[in-house]
């Protein structure tokens, strides 16, 4: 497959992940920082972020299971994954871990769970889209600057 098709589908994927509210600046500002003595820098930032993520999750569970109703280490957790997703643009995600943390003041421990649920999905869904973005970008080798989407 041509190149440049590869980077068009590439581009088309990153403007559907803004577009869908999957991603939101920040991330432009992450890919900012790429250049050529590091032109993976963006996927190594998402690697690590999903790395630590899942095991802030992992934690969180066995929080859950632990200290049942403990509302404030809850939100304690909830409040490192949202910072996590704030540093990469993982806007969806963050937006869920708010929706938990408000249910969490409001001591609404089926609505954490709930929440919870959506914020693992949504975090799944997002590690999906991410390894398809980034996989068009190594298929289609090495590039320039980062682009945003058109109107972001």
């Amino acid at each position: 497959m041509e190149y440049g098709n590869l980077r068009r589908q590439a581009a088309s994927l990153k403007k559907s992940l803004f577009d869908q509210g999957y991603l939101d600046e920040q991330f432009c500002q992450v890919e900012d920082l790429q250049d050529e003595a590091n032109p993976n820098f963006a996927e190594e930032v998402v690697s690590l972020f999903f790395k630590d993520s899942t095991r802030v999750m992992l934690n969180f569970e066995q929080a859950i299971e632990k200290h049942p109703k403990d509302f404030a280490r809850w939100d304690t957790h909830m409040q490192q994954l949202k910072g996590s997703c704030s540093s990469i643009g993982a806007s969806r995600v963050k937006n869920e871990c708010t929706s938990f943390r408000n249910f969490c003041g409001e001591e609404n421990a089926e609505g954490c769970t709930r929440s919870f649920q959506k914020v693992k999905r949504e975090h799944a869904v997002l590690r999906q889209k991410w390894e398809s973005y980034f996989q068009l970008l190594r298929q289609a080798g090495p590039a320039g600057t980062a682009t945003r989407p058109a109107g972001k």
